[in-house]
């Protein structure tokens, strides 16, 4: 069997585009479960910390990493009709409903909750900010996992008409 750099991308591709729509599914199982368990100011307090604490070196190499690859594995693969289709789309769902939902829907909604003092605020106050932030954060959340799972699959489904194609991987 022969293994080629651009087997090498597109397997790269896979397992990162992977990684992130774990995370993004892990979050879903996890830690939105338990964060709906909480008081107002805590539950306010706790997405303070898990925002600051996201921004790590490991998430953006997931997170942007995902479009790098994808975008080098859809280039490598034009020739091939099948795979270039299937990375295509998988860039597509990544790209717009992964990368485009967090960016111009829950960054925007972590900022507004970074910007606030909760120690200024009563418990009116919490509520009604927690009610604003937690209904369309987790639907945003929603959105890029279930983009981000679509592009795994993609992915996946590209490397399986790679295989067939060019009997390699």
């Amino acid at each position: 069997m022969i293994f080629s750099l651009k087997s090498a991308l597109l397997l790269a591709t896979i397992a990162i585009v992977g990684l992130s729509a774990g995370l993004f599914y892990a979050w879903s199982v996890s830690v939105i479960p338990g964060t709906k368990k909480l008081p107002d100011l805590t539950y306010l307090q706790t997405m303070q910390s898990i925002n600051k604490a996201i921004l790590n070196p490991a998430f953006f190499l997931v997170f942007m990493g995902s479009i790098v690859l994808l975008v080098l594995s859809i280039w490598q693969y034009y020739p091939n009709k099948t795979a270039f289709l299937l990375l295509l789309a998988a860039g597509l769902f990544y790209l717009v409903g992964t990368f485009g939902v967090t960016a111009f829907g829950n960054v925007p909604l972590n900022n507004a909750l970074e910007a606030l003092n909760l120690t200024d605020m009563d418990a009116k106050g919490w509520a009604a900010f927690r009610q604003h932030y937690e209904v369309k954060w987790n639907k945003l959340h929603t959105i890029r996992t279930v983009n981000a799972v679509i592009a795994f699959l993609l992915a996946l489904l590209a490397a399986f008409a790679h295989t067939k194609t060019l009997k390699t991987l």
